[in-house]
């Protein structure tokens, strides 16, 4: 494999990082990175926060779970999907724009990942460990009180960064389900039990799939957290207006 498959295939999520920070140079080259990415029309529907502020990187730490690594993080992002910067360029433009619409998010929802995957690879390939917060978009309206965001601005993903302690460097990365299981050639192909046994058997251990499967439900998909991110995130698309209607007559 080449350089950059080999980076792919070796990245894993960092969660503890040295307490040495990262150079102002390589936190640009980093950010460049991210704005080189694959992008709708070249429209880069999304926006990239910087947090740099102790007492804001606390609160972020606090707010997403918990998790106090966050704090302690050199570098950390958070990509927005931005459906707000175009509409106000049309308006300034003299155009007469509709409202944002959830198609209109879906999309910057999708720019803003792909930014976000190139900062990861970007940062790989200089040695700088990484680990995405999907936290950011539980209690997504504290979420938004706290990074200032305004209407049809919503926060993706949120990225911190760092060198990786040694233990993070030796620490084996997670075993990937199979390929015949992710990759259904021409359409999709429901998967019956034993299938989906064979896909995540090795999951579970020395437990049963049963026994696995139901622990792994609960502190995942039925977790509070999960239940409450969807009822944040379906709060907040309360806002986007049908995409009929244009923004002179609200």
């Amino acid at each position: 494999m080449n350089e950059i498959l080999t980076s792919l295939w070796n990245r894993k999520s960092v969660r503890a990082y040295r307490e040495e920070p990262i150079p102002d140079e390589l936190r640009k080259l980093i950010l460049e990175a991210a704005c080189q990415a694959p992008t709708a029309g070249n429209q880069q529907l999304y926006t990239i926060l910087d947090v740099t502020d102790p007492a804001l990187k606390a609160a972020l730490a606090e707010t997403c779970d918990h998790q106090p690594f966050i704090a302690a993080a050199p570098m950390v992002l958070v990509f927005c999907a931005d459906c707000k910067k175009w509409h106000d360029a049309y308006r300034e433009a003299g155009c007469q724009p509709r409202l944002p619409g959830v198609g209109d998010l879906m999309l910057a929802v999708s720019d803003a990942v792909i930014a976000a995957q190139n900062a990861v690879v970007a940062a790989e390939s200089l040695g700088i460990g990484s680990c995405y917060i999907g936290d950011i978009m539980e209690n997504c309206q504290e979420q938004r009180r706290l990074l200032h965001l305004p209407e049809y601005v919503f926060p993706v993903a949120m990225l911190v960064l760092g060198w990786p302690t040694q233990q993070q460097m030796e620490r084996p990365k997670p075993q990937r389900c199979a390929l015949e299981h992710i990759v259904h050639e021409n359409h999709y192909r429901s998967m019956d039990g034993a299938e989906l046994r064979d896909m995540l058997g090795y999951k579970a251990g020395p437990r049963t799939y049963e026994d696995w499967c139901a622990a792994f439900c609960n502190r995942k998909y039925n977790s509070d957290f999960s239940r409450e991110m969807t009822r944040s995130v379906s709060e907040y698309l309360t806002q986007f207006q049908s995409p009929c209607q244009d923004s002179s007559h609200p």
